[in-house]
């Protein structure tokens, strides 16, 4: 595959993901990183550092907005529930295999 169409391929299943999440709304971040080590915040880090990495100064806020679909104090008021004692348990147990915030070229 080119490169033109490895980065074209690249953006294409980021923005399927990310439309994904938006739909799924009912999948709390908490459950996402207690179970595959990244969550919604930790997609709007990745874009927030590639963006940056590339020239495009972008605030936390902004990237969320992109992952979210909305600003995220609009999304927490629709979807946000609070965590319970033992999503917080896994959380803190699975903390080792939680997703590193780097750019990946």
């Amino acid at each position: 595959m080119d490169e033109m169409t490895r980065l074209k391929a690249d953006a294409a299943a980021f923005r399927g993901l990310v439309q994904h999440l938006q739909k799924r709304s009912d999948v709390a971040n908490i459950d996402l990183m207690n179970l595959a080590g990244f969550c919604r915040n930790c997609l709007s880090k990745w874009y927030r550092t590639a963006a940056e990495h590339y020239g495009e100064p972008m605030t936390y806020e902004q990237a969320q907005e992109v992952v979210y679909g909305m600003p995220i104090g609009e999304w927490k008021a629709k979807h946000q529930k609070p965590a319970n004692p033992e999503q917080e348990k896994a959380f803190e147990d699975t903390k080792p295999l939680h997703a590193k915030i780097t750019v990946v070229e």
